[in-house]
Parts: structure tokens; C-alpha cells; sequence
């Protein structure tokens, strides 16, 4: 486990936001509600729940709720993200979706937390080593686009 870059007070406020927005969740379907919060450079929080749809394949999970507004309103860089499940037994990380697109804004505090406010801290990179990004691209970018089609 990684040591927070956040205090334990932002740790334990960014858990209570998350912990709310699990609340809010769409989850007809599966019953497991996610919350999550996200804490800008700024110290601006960003909140975000799943939504789940008949449609599976369309459900957005709340980690990305939660970083698509936060983009949506400008924000790129993040210090930390708080994630609460309904389990009450374990800690649950992210997704492997969810990893990729919190690696997308670098490397900052991943707090996976339950109901009771109890959490363990990792961090994006730690979740996700050797993550697809955009070094990944330079060649790609390199190529001409008539030739890659």
C-alpha cells in the first residue's frame, strides 16, 4: 500500500463524499452501488456514482463519472480519489477500465474504501503498472495518416 500524499482529514472528507454518492447510484441490475470522489490540484472534489442500464455495456461506473465531470469543468490533474463500495468485508478496487482511465491523469492517491469510512490507499500506477498511455502513441503519430488506413 502506498503512503497518502493527502492529509487524513481530506482522506477521511473525500471517503464521506464518496460515501454519499454511493447512495445516489443507479445499480437496478446488479444492487452493488459505487461512489466516488476525486480531489483536484485545485482542492476542487468532483463526485461521481455508477449508472447502470438494461443495456450492460453502457453502464459507466462511478470512477468515471466522477473524472469525466471533473474534465468536463476543466480539471486534468487530480491529487486523490476516494471509492466506496457496499461491501462491508473487504476493500474493493477499481476496474480494469477504471484503472486506465485514472492512469490517463497520471499517478496520485487511490483510496478504496467501505461504508464504515475504513480504507486502504493505493495509487493509480500502483493498480495499473505499465499502463497503455501516450508514449505508447509516438509512433503512431509518426505515421502519416494516409498510410494507416
Amino acid at each position: 500500500m502506498a503512503t497518502m500524499s493527502v492529509s487524513a482529514e481530506q482522506a477521511a472528507k473525500l471517503v464521506s463524499e464518496a460515501n454519499k454518492m454511493r447512495e445516489r447510484a443507479h445499480a437496478p441490475y446488479s444492487q452493488f452501488h459505487v461512489g466516488a470522489a476525486l480531489l483536484a490540484e485545485d482542492g476542487t472534489v468532483f463526485q461521481g456514482c455508477n449508472v447502470e442500464n438494461a443495456s450492460y455495456g453502457l453502464t459507466i461506473c462511478a470512477e468515471r463519472t466522477a473524472i469525466c465531470t471533473a474534465v468536463a469543468a476543466g480539471h486534468k490533474k487530480f491529487r486523490a480519489m476516494a471509492i466506496v463500495t457496499d461491501l462491508e468485508e473487504r476493500m474493493c478496487p477499481p476496474c480494469g477500465a477504471c484503472r486506465q482511465v485514472m492512469a490517463e491523469f497520471g499517478d496520485y492517491d487511490v483510496l478504496a474504501a467501505m461504508p464504515d469510512g475504513s480504507y486502504e490507499c493505493h495509487t493509480t500506477m500502483s493498480l495499473l503498472p505499465g499502463s497503455f498511455s501516450d508514449k505508447d502513441l509516438v509512433d503512431a503519430k509518426r505515421t502519416p495518416r494516409s498510410h494507416m488506413y
